[in-house]
């Protein structure tokens, strides 16, 4: 598995995984908010997680500057879940960003949302 940072060339794969997570990640890629989307995408602190030519997840996190990096987006294709995927991509924020705490914003189907702060291993 190779992952990386985002590149514009990722754009398309990135917005078909999210399509194919269905209604819950609509505000992404309904036609009036794609756009915001690819921006966010571009600005963003985003890596993917590639398997040859396949994407099998991405992540997408901000920054403070400073102190806290939050976790947006973790996405993994449903045929990668359970490979550490998702880890991995955690890995790289990480390894780039050693001294900020990590924060993800989680929600889970039908659960509300919650502000979890990762520990480093």
């Amino acid at each position: 598995m190779q992952i990386r940072k985002y590149k514009k060339e990722d754009e398309d794969k990135v917005i078909k995984m999210v399509e194919l997570e269905g209604e819950e990640w609509k505000s992404y890629y309904a036609p009036k908010n794609v756009e915001r989307f690819k921006k966010a995408l571009e600005k963003s602190i985003t890596y993917v997680a590639y398997e040859g030519e396949e994407l099998c997840g991405y992540s997408r996190s901000v920054d403070d500057n400073a102190c806290e990096i939050i976790v947006c987006d973790l996405l993994v294709a449903p045929k990668h879940r359970g490979k550490n995927v998702g880890s991995q991509l955690m890995e790289c924020i990480y390894n780039d960003y050693p001294v900020e705490d990590v924060y993800l914003l989680a929600q889970f189907r039908k659960v509300k949302c919650q502000w979890m702060r990762i520990h480093r291993q």
